[in-house]
């Protein structure tokens, strides 16, 4: 979003414009960001099966792939400049949202952003290359309202961008260019289940002979590998929590063990990739050392509100908080699944993270699920498709916008912008739940039935 938000401010839209369709646009990818975090996460914390969460959300959110990008165009230039371009934006939220849908569901969380993202804009380029609208649309300012936002000067800021390209347009591009691609391989292979493998487990040996141990159907056993992905068990609570009817059908044990796979990590590849994209760009190890202390400090604040929230979301789970407020929630009944949709939507507002939402509620939407007779995969991933709709509110997003836009103390004129079509969304999304709860032929596109 940053990243857009700047681009679209070196196109020469307004810092408001920026702003707003850079937040809108950051809504139906969310859920499968970094790599898929939020959803390998929500399996974490709820305990159900990782791909049948991943492609729940993949029976979800390809809808509103389609949607956005209209809703993008709409809200930036009106209704009769969105229809005189609609075959283009067809393409771009069809191409993205076929390949959100087939990866999700046939892959697993990991890289459907990447691949949906590399096929609609290579298939929206294709695309026009043959087709022109009537006529060319070059106002940068939005439709519809006054807008008189303007980019705050920055003193430190060093020309270069359009004087290097100018110069050399073939070298500039490609410098421009090189961090991402190198990030996209970097993402790529981290991504890959052959690679999480390769280093977070190894095979598990006899511990009196040394041969490898094998499974009931003649494969070998792997374990965890103790360098690269140490299990961490906190003895104290380990299997000491039990939970029972009627929060669960039967009495079951908490584990409370922690897999560090720090190496195989998102963090850890986007870390190499911007490294070696550094040192290609011509840094020094010391100025890149000097930018990534400088950066740890400015996000210091952030990233212990990461911690806390994620620390109180397991707390929430294992103090049985989750199971207690489900089953108050349980008794919302037949309007539960529009209402945690928007619960999702909730986290993320006040998290500003999917995947924070996702630990804060995904137990809490598992057990209202299981006391209503609704499937729990199906809510567990309500909650992370209504949060993504909550992503353009959160303060965290807005507040990374208006710096990125250089639009600094506008955050509550960027809100206002974007509070109603969050809301809309999510409730769109919330009505679309509860079609899939229960009313056929929505209720066959459930994962794991009830």
């Amino acid at each position: 979003m940053a990243v857009t938000g700047a681009i679209l401010i070196g196109l020469g839209f307004s810092p408001l414009a920026a702003s707003g369709l850079a937040l809108i646009a950051n809504t139906a990818p969310v859920a499968y960001g970094a790599l898929g975090t939020p959803i390998i996460t929500l399996a974490k914390v709820t305990g159900l099966d990782e791909m049948e969460l991943s492609a729940m959300v993949g029976r979800q959110l390809p809808f509103f792939s389609v949607i956005v990008p209209f809703w993008l165009i709409w809200a930036f230039a009106g209704w009769r400049k969105m229809l005189e371009i609609w075959p283009a934006i067809l393409i771009a939220g069809v191409t993205f949202a076929v390949p959100q849908f087939v990866v999700s569901n046939y892959h697993g969380p990991m890289l459907v952003d990447v691949i949906a993202a590399l096929i609609s804009m290579a298939c929206l380029t294709a695309f026009l290359k043959v087709w022109k609208p009537k006529t060319i649309h070059t106002s940068a300012a939005l439709s519809g309202r006054v807008d008189n936002s303007k980019v705050d000067a920055d003193p430190d800021e060093k020309p270069g961008g359009a004087a290097a390209f100018s110069g050399d347009g073939q070298r500039a591009v490609l410098r421009a260019w090189m961090p991402w691609i190198i990030l996209t391989v970097f993402v790529f292979a981290w991504g890959t289940q052959g690679f999480k493998s390769m280093f977070d487990t190894r095979p598990a040996l006899d511990p009196q002979t040394g041969v490898v141990l094998l499974d009931p159907t003649g494969k070998p056993k792997t374990e965890a590998n103790p360098v690269f992905s140490p299990v961490l068990t906190f003895s104290t609570i380990h299997q000491k929590i039990e939970k029972v009817p009627p929060v669960v059908p039967q009495a079951k044990t908490e584990e409370a063990l922690y897999k560090f796979n720090w190496f195989t990590a998102t963090g850890s590849g986007i870390l190499l990739a911007a490294i070696i994209g550094g040192l290609l760009m011509g840094y020094s190890p010391l100025t890149l050392a000097k930018h990534y202390v400088k950066t740890i400090w400015v996000v210091r604040y952030s990233l212990i509100t990461i911690v806390a929230m994620l620390a109180l979301g397991f707390l929430t789970r294992y103090s049985g908080l989750d199971a207690t407020m489900g089953l108050a929630f349980a008794a919302t009944g037949i309007f539960y699944p529009l209402f945690g949709t928007l619960l999702g939507w909730l986290g993320v507002a006040l998290t500003g993270s999917d995947t924070a939402s996702n630990v804060l509620f995904g137990g809490l939407q598992k057990v209202t699920a299981e006391q209503l007779g609704l499937s729990p995969v199906l809510m567990a991933a309500a909650n992370s498709s209504g949060g993504v709709m909550g992503k353009m509110v959160d303060a965290q997003s807005i507040v990374v916008a208006s710096t990125a836009t250089r639009w600094y103390g506008h955050e509550g004129e960027i809100l206002r912008y974007v509070f109603f079509h969050s809301i809309v969304l999510a409730v769109l999304v919330g009505l679309l739940v509860t079609l899939q709860a229960y009313v056929p032929p929505f209720t066959s596109m459930v994962v794991g039935g009830h």
